[in-house]
C-alpha cells in the first residue's frame, strides 16, 4: 500500500506502511519503510510514546529500529533468501530528537557472506544525524514468523 502524501503530508514520499509487524514495535506504530536495491529504510513520525522521561526520543527506540533496519537491509541485499539474527549491535548517540520530527534509519550493508552480514546505519531526525549504529548478523535458515 502506498501512502498518499497529498492526504498525509507528514510522511515523506516513497515510504509505505512497514511490511512486517512485531510485538516489540507494535506500540510504536505506525512505522513506515522504503526499500532500495540494497537496503530497507525505516521511518516514523516521532510522538510521545517514543520518548523518555525528559521528553526526548528514547535511545532504546533508536537501537531497536537500527537493529531492525540493518537486519532487513541484509535481507534485501541478499534477495530475502535467508533470515538474519543479531550477533552484535553498537549505537553511538550524537544528538537528540523531539516529538514531531521525522525519524529515518538509513542502512548500508557493508559485506555479506554465507554465514555473516555486516551493516551500518545513520539515524536521522529531519535529515540531521542523531546516531550511528553498526551490527553483525548471523545467517540462519528461513522460517515462518511466530
Amino acid at each position: 500500500m502506498t501512502i498518499d502524501t497529498t492526504t498525509v503530508p507528514d510522511i515523506p514520499a516513497g515510504f509505505e506502511r512497514h511490511f512486517r509487524k512485531s510485538p516489540l514495535t507494535e506500540p510504536w506504530e505506525p512505522l513506515y519503510s522504503k526499500k532500495t536495491d540494497k537496503a530497507v529504510i525505516i521511518g516514523l513520525r516521532l510522538a510521545k510514546p517514543h520518548t523518555n522521561g525528559r521528553g526526548l526520543i528514547h535511545g532504546g527506540l533508536i537501537a531497536a529500529l537500527a537493529d531492525n533496519a540493518m537486519g532487513y537491509s541484509c535481507g534485501q541485499a541478499t534477495g530475502w533468501t535467508t533470515s538474519f539474527v543479531t550477533i552484535s549491535l553498537a549505537v553511538d548517540f550524537i544528538g537528540s530528537a523531539k516529538i514531531g520530527q521525522w525519524l529515518a534509519v538509513e542502512s548500508d550493508v557493508i559485506k555479506t557472506g554465507s554465514t555473516i552480514c555486516f551493516a551500518q546505519s545513520l539515524i536521522k531526525a529531519d535529515d540531521v544525524t542523531i546516531a550511528r549504529a553498526n551490527g553483525t548478523f548471523r545467517v540462519v535458515p528461513k522460517r515462518e514468523p511466530a
